[in-house]
């Protein structure tokens, strides 16, 4: 039987709304529930997917499980912790999101040795994880070079061999291919089927159809807060014959939002 990573249960969050925030969202509430009501789990040796469109709460769902924001209700437990144990939890996790900013002048051997003095790991598993990783996304070519001067695919898979320089079991990626270009989207992608096949637990958010139907073996469907579909994509697939991911999102997509005028 599978042995769960990460269970989510009836988790809400909820956040106050100031009067530019208001018109931007085009309403009148002071708040906006971001995350309603979500449950869901996640195994050891899979890729599990948030799949929805933006705002639907895929990333405040993610930050909630890796700590940086509080649910207001609801319980959350990475890898048998209780999430109120915060500093526990970050050594077992990584979260990359798409907004992590990496300094300009600082180069990748730096910031590696940098982050993983942080993490407590020795010279010598530093310097091997380093060596590993470096290779794996030909980040040694320019190991020495500055930030600045680095090209977008470069800097986000420098950002994955940050984030996992302490080896962590359970590893949250926030659109791990957003904005990417094709061979760098595809090195990502290879990289984090390999680590499912280690053993690892992936969860990844995204609004991409086709990556959820190519790596995930599991996928939650979120929209407007609420998780209205979460199973295996192979079953969920054999549940719509002849259709396929994008073709059943946006029929739930419809359904939900159909409900309001009801």
């Amino acid at each position: 039987m599978a042995t769960e990573s990460l269970i989510v249960k009836n988790v809400t969050k909820t956040f106050i709304l100031s009067r530019k925030q208001m018109k931007i969202n085009q309403t009148t509430e002071k708040k906006l529930t971001a995350v309603d009501d979500v449950s869901f789990s996640t195994y050891r040796g899979e890729i599990f997917g948030l799949l929805g469109p933006n705002g639907a709460g895929k990333t405040t769902t993610l930050r909630c499980i890796a700590t940086l924001i509080k649910p207001d209700k609801g319980e959350i437990i990475v890898d048998g912790i209780d999430i109120k144990n915060d500093v526990e939890v970050k050594r077992r996790i990584a979260f990359l999101t798409n907004e992590l900013k990496l300094e300009d002048q600082f180069t990748p051997n730096y910031l590696y040795d940098y982050f993983s003095r942080l993490h407590d790991i020795d010279e010598k598993t530093c310097a091997a994880r380093k060596k590993e990783l470096f290779a794996k996304f030909g980040i040694d070519k320019f190991a020495e070079v500055k930030i600045g001067a680095l090209s977008s695919g470069m800097k986000q898979k420098i950002s994955i061999a940050i984030s996992l320089v302490h080896n962590p079991d359970i590893i949250i990626f926030d659109e791990p291919t957003n904005g990417l270009d094709v061979l760098t989207a595809k090195a990502v992608t290879d990289y984090l089927v390999e680590l499912k096949n280690a053993g690892k637990t992936i969860i990844i958010s995204t609004h991409i159809m086709n990556l959820v139907e190519k790596i995930c073996d599991r996928v939650g469907i979120i929209i407007k807060g609420r998780l209205v579909l979460c199973d295996k994509v192979s079953s969920i697939l054999s549940s719509y014959p002849g259709a396929d991911i994008e073709e059943i999102f946006f029929d739930l997509y419809s359904e939900v939002y159909s409900e309001e005028y009801i």
